[in-house]
């Protein structure tokens, strides 16, 4: 199952696309609060491999995290654990800062992944996407500063 928001943001594509990179700055809009395991680079480009664990359904869960695609366009990625989620952001220049789409579908195997994945479910159907997405454009410059 999947969800998708979309939104105008104040900041540029290249800023937008640094807050879905850096680690640090993740942790601080991200509806799942996680820490990083390990990851090479100090933020997500792709190619970047990361394992990092958060709190599922009042489990402790890890994810090994395949960046796809980073570049002021897109940033494309899966994190496979006991459930998978695809997670596509796609940007585009607006005259008002730029405009962020962003998906996520979830996928759950065997029973624990069941349970996760519908744990997960409720928390997007609950709008916790629509409110990650809020708090990663509270960290962005005002409009008036491009």
């Amino acid at each position: 199952m999947g969800w998708t928001e979309r939104r105008i943001l104040s900041g540029t594509p290249a800023e937008v696309l640094e807050l879905l990179t850096l680690p640090e700055a993740i942790a601080r809009w991200s509806p799942v609060p996680f820490e990083v395991l390990e990851l090479a680079e100090d933020h997500l480009v792709a190619g970047s491999r990361a394992r990092v664990r958060g709190r599922l359904a009042g489990r402790s869960v890890e994810f090994a995290v395949e960046v796809l695609q980073a570049d002021e366009r897109r940033l494309v990625l899966v994190a496979d654990g006991p459930i998978s989620l695809d997670v596509d952001y796609v940007l585009a220049p607006r005259h008002e800062g730029s405009e962020l789409q962003a998906s996520v579908s979830v996928h759950g195997r065997g029973l624990l992944g069941r349970v996760i994945a519908t744990a997960t479910t409720a928390l997007l159907a609950g709008g916790a996407l629509a409110s990650s997405i809020g708090r990663l454009e509270r960290e962005l410059p005002p409009a008036a500063a491009h």
